[in-house]
């Protein structure tokens, strides 16, 4: 009788444990974008080569509104854990979940469809991969060659335009992948801000790129993910389909955090910080590009010729691009600059890590040992990178540099500076497309900022996100509940 009872008592525990995981199991961490980082963790091995070879496919890439919305962050930008944040949105009615990457470098939000040829099966980045079927959808619809989205796309109609023929994209490159297909119109879904780190959910319309076709690293990367989620500025990519219906305003903000990890991603208009550091961005450019006047290492200027930036006539330009993971510079700027930021180590020995790194043994403390670097801007705006932004640990006592030289021309073949993650981190960066300005300000992204909903007038509170540590604490939850089960189990035997 006595085993019986214990019997049954340990069917019963073990019943809750089932109970417990289906619960864990069935939480849902958004509602609109899970971002988390390409590459996670300090424990996984990252080939630097694999960095740059990311930021080369990323160089080739190169309304009133009545909401905020709040993008759940993850992941973590640091260059040893390597490159990209992606997102869970959610696509369709119902809507299915689909995990692509976020992207101010380029315009288009595509993701892999049903029928796509050479389309990644599995990912090692931990989540499986999806297929978008417009049949799967109630609310999917094909856009045609005729339809105005694809005539303004396309800078008019195509001469080979028929009744019914699909509006088609093609996407090349600089590594030689390229992705195609059609575009379709359907519900993506948004967290909309409604009070102090409140949200609800709702649905937006968008047209978006269904992917027939994948070549190159797109259609066989380890680290794959469903597709691209574009923010720049052109009337294709989200932040301007959103804005033009409605549901936005033509400005979002991110702050990337790459120490813990995580951050924050949100579009409206940012009350709280003020971002006072805003400079103009340059017309009529298909990224995100602004007029630079200085470069000062350690309080040292660069000499910066009229024709080094001479990729817009005369003026000294960069490309701001968070989907970057290092920062570029001009080969003529590159070698005096890199003597100044090791001017006050001469005694170290430098080494280069597969053939690209600049790595160095120090036991240190970096910010104390090395230099801080400032770029200046147009309209007295300045961007500061401290050393421990631009140096990065590999192993041990064991540095690296994150700045490159560029080798990439631009069409008129002049040499670029691209600007990535590297100098963006622990900044609050605004992006307000509206005024055609972009600033920043120094911020501990694990705080929370103030987003001002239009239509009320009120300004909420939303606060960082960190989907990695959200899933450490779950797994934490995890190992305390089983193991105060295994200690009732001993107790009962």
């Amino acid at each position: 009788m006595a085993l019986g009872t214990t019997t049954t008592t340990r069917v019963a525990v073990l019943g809750g444990i089932l109970l417990f995981f289906a619960l864990v199991l069935n939480v849902s961490g958004n509602l609109v974008f899970s971002v988390n980082h390409k590459f996670k963790g300090p424990d996984k091995q990252v080939s630097l080569s694999a960095l740059k070879e990311h930021d080369a496919r990323r160089h080739g890439r190169l309304l009133a509104a009545d909401a905020a919305v709040d993008l759940q962050l993850g992941g973590n930008g640091h260059p040893s854990e390597a490159g990209l944040y992606f997102a869970k949105i959610g696509i369709g009615s119902p809507p299915k979940d689909f995990h692509v990457q976020v992207d101010t470098g380029s315009d288009l939000l595509w993701v892999n469809c049903a029928e796509c040829e050479n389309c990644p099966t599995k990912s090692n980045l931990g989540f499986k991969l999806s297929v978008y079927d417009t049949k799967g959808s109630s609310t999917s619809n094909k856009v045609t060659c005729d339809q105005e989205f694809c005539t303004s796309t396309l800078d008019g109609r195509l001469p080979s335009c028929k009744p019914n023929m699909l509006c088609n994209y093609n996407i090349a490159y600089g590594d030689g992948s390229a992705t195609s297909g059609y575009y379709v119109k359907d519900n993506i879904q948004l967290d909309k801000v409604t009070g102090n780190h409140q949200t609800t959910s709702t649905n937006g319309t968008v047209v978006f790129g269904c992917g027939a076709k994948q070549s190159g690293n797109l259609g066989k990367s380890p680290a794959a993910v469903d597709g691209i989620l574009g923010f720049g500025q052109a009337n294709a990519s989200i932040i301007s389909q959103l804005a033009s219906s409605g549901k936005v305003k033509r400005q979002f903000s991110h702050c990337l955090d790459n120490v813990k990890g995580g951050g924050i991603y949100a579009i409206g208009e940012v009350v709280e910080p003020k971002v006072k550091n805003t400079t103009p961005l340059v017309p009529n450019m298909p990224h995100y590009t602004v007029s630079m006047k200085t470069i000062e290492v350690g309080g040292d200027a660069i000499e910066l010729t009229t024709d080094i930036f001479g990729l817009f006539g005369d003026r000294k330009s960069a490309v701001i691009d968070s989907g970057t993971t290092l920062a570029y510079l001009t080969p003529e700027v590159f070698e005096p600059f890199m003597k100044k930021i090791f001017a006050r180590q001469s005694g170290l020995k430098l080494h280069t890590v597969e053939e690209q790194f600049t790595c160095f043994e120090y036991s240190g403390k970096v910010d104390d040992g090395f230099p801080i670097v400032k770029f200046g801007f147009k309209s007295s705006a300045s961007l500061t990178v401290y050393p421990h932004d631009y140096l990065f640990r590999l192993r041990d006592n064991v540095w690296c540099s994150g700045w490159q030289s560029n080798s990439m021309k631009s069409k008129d073949g002049k040499s670029m500076t691209l600007l990535g993650d590297l100098v963006l981190s622990n900044k609050l960066v605004l992006y307000d497309l509206e005024n055609q300005a972009i600033g920043w300000t120094d911020y501990n992204c694990t705080s929370s900022i103030k987003l001002k909903d239009d239509k009320s007038g009120q300004a909420y509170s939303v606060g960082a996100h960190n989907l990695s540590s959200a899933s450490s604490r779950i797994m934490g939850t995890l190992l305390t509940f089983l193991l105060l089960v295994i200690a009732m189990l001993q107790i009962l035997h």
